[in-house]
């Protein structure tokens, strides 16, 4: 191999040299910024919701009850947010017409709303025995619970929905 070729080669291989080297300080960093970021920001706040049955369980919920018979159940919240949530629940009576979505439910009947509950970070609240009865024969009749959180005193917007599908017969 010629002088100028070795030379041309090992030219090639320094400014290789450089370029990974380069690379490797800024992928440090990259990585290094996302682990910072990770362990300074704080997550995410949440807040759980359920539906209880009446043992106050989460489990075996009613899927069958007869025309007027009480149907009891709990609702939960706890509050996982890092500040106070402030809320309230609607419950309403559905049926195949109702529309359930991730923006809370369309041609339903409420039947309760709940005083606005304040809940301080990590509190937990559950309602007291609720009762709904069905007075309409159907296999596709409706408990539904929607979470509206408090934005300011008087102002309050959806958060959250849950429901239980029931079949009423005579």
């Amino acid at each position: 191999m010629s002088e100028k070729k070795k030379r041309e080669l090992e030219e090639s291989k320094k400014q290789f040299d450089k370029i990974v080297r380069v690379c490797l300080i800024g992928g440090i960093i990259v990585v290094s910024g996302f682990i910072i970021y990770y362990i300074l920001i704080p997550k995410d706040g949440y807040v759980t919701f359920g539906i209880l049955n009446s043992d106050k369980k989460g489990e075996n919920y009613p899927t069958q009850a007869y025309l007027g018979e009480n149907i009891d159940f709990y609702v939960t919240v706890e509050n996982h947010m890092g500040t106070q949530f402030i809320f309230r629940l609607k419950i309403y009576k559905g049926n195949n017409d109702t529309q359930l979505s991730s923006s809370g439910s369309r041609d339903a009947e409420l039947n309760i709303t709940t005083p606005k509950i304040t809940l301080d970070n990590t509190g937990k609240w559950m309602s007291e025995k609720l009762s709904l009865s069905f007075y309409t024969i159907g296999s596709n009749q409706i408990i539904i619970v929607e979470l509206w959180q408090f934005v300011d005193q008087t102002t309050d917007e959806f958060f959250d929905i849950l429901w239980l599908r029931l079949n009423i017969t005579a």
